[in-house]
């Protein structure tokens, strides 16, 4: 009796353990990015316009803290974290990314910056 019970324990010890491991092992998000000649305001404004264009719901956005939060609801989910802060001369645009609960490398992001930039009539 005590010997199935000792096995009892252990194995759930071991089970717990995994079980946290599993909770740890997420990666920092690594934003990626980009100086615009654009004000904040309209580098923000643009950008939510293009996760739209693109079919994500922006879920919060919030023009004074220059936050935006958009999921595109396509398996796997695919979730987009943007930043806007003013630069001397323009706004600076940090953007992140996450596919499921993974983060997406920075490189990935640069079609989508690319395309702000487009839409904001900067390209060379």
């Amino acid at each position: 009796m005590k010997s199935l019970r000792k096995h009892f324990l252990t194995a759930t010890a071991v089970l717990m353990i995994i079980m946290l491991a599993g909770c740890a092992s997420t990666q920092p998000l690594e934003p990626r990015e980009l100086r615009y000649n654009a004000s904040p305001e309209q580098t923000f404004r643009e950008a939510i316009e293009l996760m739209m264009e693109q079919g994500y719901v922006v879920r919060h956005a919030d023009l004074a803290l220059g936050r935006a939060d958009a999921t595109l609801a396509r398996w796997p989910e695919y979730r987009l974290q943007l930043q806007v802060s003013e630069v001397p001369g323009g706004s600076r645009v940090s953007l992140s990314a996450l596919r499921g609960n993974q983060p997406l490398p920075p490189y990935v992001l640069d079609p989508w910056l690319v395309e702000l930039q487009h839409k904001l009539g900067e390209l060379p």
